[in-house]
């Protein structure tokens, strides 16, 4: 089962004598506590895009800022060696209430009162920075979370859910931001009035400080109970020793199965990112106008985190089908990229275009890569085993974060063709296909736990 990549004494359990694996009711308050700080994470580092003809009203963004307003996220990730090291060696707990802290700054630096408007949005660009800097527990952690405290049948559902409701923020980010901020009303004049203008601040600054409150008390409630771990692990793996944070990087790096999926994993969701990131200037051409390219996105996000409870839940059931799984969701997303792509080239393949087959093409390609998300984390851990979660996922997002962010920078200063964005994904996700079904999977965490316990 690859068990050849780590030594004995490495495998070596950590229960000691009658100590037999146990788990904890409370380990469903700790996936609540976590998962609301991805929540939170996703919401506070989208909440400018869906309002940003609002944010250039009320503080003067230009493109630029708008732009790097989104790029934080991913830059963000630069430190996320750190947070690998923090969480190996420091816990689960130290790690936690550090990336609270830093969101809880970064909210509260946007909510400072200042005149300056040039100073404003420096703040607010300082605030969305320290935002990004949590992005790697955020969207690392869940695996790490879910060994500590969950048994081997319910781990992959409690990464699915700690992993997809950060993207369930950022999708909420499409309904909160529209419904509380108003847009700008250049129906009679081309220059807004005073009032109206101080009316969408006021209402930007509402949200501004919400999010701030609501940070500020999911802080409190970790410092107050969020254990770095159960008192008895819930598994032989959870138990056993792991390879340093040195022998980590090396082991990533050499273990070419290993690279073949980060690829598989990054290419396809990079180029999704950057797709949907430019979604409504992809359907100008056809006349789709932004509020419904924002509403094709926000059911593309919410499908995806329902689609990747689910297919967790049934790898939980289901043992040793993760490939399986993420062969049928790759075909499923490349067969509705490849109707999506030649439904906008109508003129030639006289395929119907209609609002019902765009919207529809566009959400399942959404829900069907979203939903490998989950299911790719349990993959790496698997494949790579005795290396902790956290390093193992940390290095993968860290990767994937630089894909996009490179891919983001470029869409933000070339935009003005975008229909070759449909045929790259369509290629990256068939791709990604080809990748996993050459991919050789083994379970090396799941043989410890289902052979060695027994």
């Amino acid at each position: 089962m690859g068990l050849e990549w780590s030594r004995a004494e490495e495998r070596r359990p950590l229960l000691a004598g009658s100590r037999a694996p146990r788990v904890f009711g409370r380990r469903w308050l700790v996936l609540l506590l976590f998962s609301l700080l991805g929540f939170m994470q996703g919401l506070v580092w989208n909440s400018w895009g869906p309002i940003q003809n609002s944010a250039r009203a009320a503080y003067g963004f230009s493109g630029l800022d708008i732009a790097l307003l989104v790029l934080w996220g991913p830059i963000g990730f630069l430190p996320c060696f750190f947070f690998m090291w923090l969480m190996d060696t420091r816990g689960l707990r130290i790690t936690v209430l550090l990336t609270l802290l830093l969101m809880a700054l970064g909210a509260g630096l946007r909510c400072i009162p200042v005149s300056d408007l040039v100073l404003k949005r420096r703040l607010i660009h300082g605030g969305q920075l320290l935002n990004g800097f949590a992005g790697p527990t955020a969207m690392n952690a869940g695996p790490f979370l879910s060994t500590t405290w969950f048994s081997p049948d319910e781990r992959a559902t409690a990464t699915a859910i700690a992993s997809m409701l950060n993207y369930l923020g950022g999708a909420c980010a499409f309904l909160i931001g529209p419904l509380i901020v108003p847009a700008p009303d250049n129906s009679t004049s081309p220059f807004l009035t005073g009032g109206h203008t101080a009316t969408i601040k006021d209402r930007i600054e509402t949200v501004m400080y919400a999010e701030f409150g609501i940070i500020t008390l999911l802080f409190a409630a970790v410092l107050a109970y969020f254990p770095a771990q159960p008192p008895v692990p819930p598994s032989v793996a959870a138990a056993s020793r792991r390879l340093s944070y040195k022998s980590s990087i090396c082991r990533l790096l050499s273990n070419f199965r290993f690279l073949m999926i980060v690829l598989a994993y990054a290419i396809p969701l990079g180029f999704y990112a950057g797709w949907s990131g430019v979604l409504d200037l992809i359907l100008t051409p056809i006349h789709v106008n932004q509020v419904d390219a924002g509403w094709i996105g926000f059911w593309s996000i919410v499908g995806g985190c329902f689609v990747g409870i689910a297919v967790g839940r049934f790898a939980d059931s289901v043992r040793g089908v993760l490939k399986p799984i993420l062969v049928l969701l790759f075909s499923a997303s490349t067969l509705a990229a490849t109707w999506f792509t030649l439904t906008f080239l109508s003129n030639v393949t006289h395929l119907p275009l209609t609002s019902a087959t765009l919207y529809t093409s566009c959400i399942l390609i959404g829900v069907f890569l979203n939903g490998t998300v989950p299911i790719f984390f349990e993959m790496f851990v698997e494949t790579v085993y005795p290396v902790p979660e956290g390093i193992t996922c940390g290095f993968v997002t860290f990767l994937s974060n630089i894909f996009t962010g490179l891919l983001l920078v470029f869409l933000t200063f070339y935009h003005t063709e975008l229909s070759w964005l449909n045929w790259c994904l369509t290629g990256s996700s068939f791709l990604s296909l080809l990748f996993i079904v050459c991919f050789r999977e083994s379970y090396d965490r799941l043989y410890l736990d289902v052979f060695i316990s027994v």
